[in-house]
């Protein structure tokens, strides 16, 4: 089968023959329609990820994490896989651990934008509604919202009932986009760091309930030092922070004060109990039917995924496709 291979970690995938899998008990063989191309894909492949020796246990290897495949009896399917059999292949197995996962694609969704969307919707989904647990009414900052996973999320608080969502970004455009995708109010991160502190302190109100942050670096530590109070006394507003992305930077300067008198409880995005999995991806499955969800794809031969892979997208997810 021709298959996205690499022969040892950090090298750019090539389009090459790789050998077809064999079926074993308990894992499913399927014919790949479509792989989303995600950032995990590209630092599992580098060897720079905490799971890169799980999803490549050895080499050669097919790279890909997720996609969209065909069962022998025709049925659409979602599914996970990894290597030495990832997604970007002709053929992929399934394997028997990640069963549990794969999904039927409902009627009327287009298998691209199926292999792409339900997985970045989960980063957001699953801190919001259940590690979180966002109420209607709450003040939501999406620190970091022109991104593919930032979109999304812009649209998912929307329809969580937030009372008040705030975006961050550094591109005019994107930050318009925004409004239309559901935020009520757009900071842009190239403010001087006074201006950006500012911005921060006059859409604060009572106080930012939840911030989703995709962006980390300098805008978080900004965001941090305006949550400090300006008088003493205790913290009059709980903030949960939940670090996502690292788009701005992998550090952070943290005061102690900042955490001392502020109010702010920080989390990770996979501080989540794993019951919830299968209840949030019905639940994006459920919003996509309803076409609820959208998202900005690129579709690419599997052919050219050497050329794909090291191209910089902003805002949108490349999908690869097949036959």
């Amino acid at each position: 089968m021709r298959a996205a291979v690499i022969q040892k970690f950090g090298e750019v995938p090539r389009y090459a023959e790789f050998r077809d899998p064999i079926v074993t008990e308990g894992n499913t063989l399927l014919k790949v329609k479509a792989a989303a191309l995600e950032n995990f894909d590209k630092l599992t492949a580098a060897g720079n990820h905490y799971a890169s020796n799980h999803m490549f246990p050895a080499f050669p290897a097919v790279v890909g994490h997720s996609g969209v495949g065909e069962l022998e009896d025709g049925t659409l399917v979602w599914f996970a896989a990894k290597g030495p059999y990832g997604a970007m292949a002709e053929v992929a197995i399934v394997p028997k651990e990640y069963k549990p996962y794969m999904k039927p694609v409902p009627a009327g969704v287009d298998p691209a934008l199926a292999a792409a969307l339900p997985a970045a919707a989960l980063t957001s989904l699953l801190p919001l509604k259940y590690g979180e647990h966002l109420q209607p009414g709450d003040t939501v900052l999406i620190n970091g919202a022109t991104g593919v996973s930032g979109k999304l999320a812009l649209q998912m608080t929307k329809l969580l009932g937030a009372g008040k969502i705030v975006a961050t970004g550094r591109d005019a455009e994107s930050l318009r986009q925004a409004i239309n995708l559901g935020a009520d109010v757009t900071i842009d991160t190239r403010l001087s760091d006074d201006e950006l502190e500012q911005a921060f302190l006059k859409e604060l109100g009572k106080g930012y309930d939840i911030v989703l942050d995709y962006l980390w670096g300098r805008p978080t530590e900004l965001l941090l030092q305006a949550l400090v109070p300006k008088q003493a006394g205790f913290a009059t507003h709980k903030t949960r922070l939940v670090q996502i992305g690292a788009a701005a930077g992998p550090t952070i300067t943290l005061a102690a004060e900042q955490l001392r008198t502020s109010g702010v409880r920080l989390s990770g995005a996979s501080d989540i109990s794993p019951d919830a999995l299968s209840e949030a991806t019905r639940q994006v499955w459920d919003w996509m039917k309803e076409k609820k969800l959208s998202m900005d794809i690129e579709e690419v031969p599997l052919q050219d995924v050497a050329h794909a892979w090291e191209r910089k997208t902003e805002g949108k997810r490349i999908v690869l496709v097949l036959p």
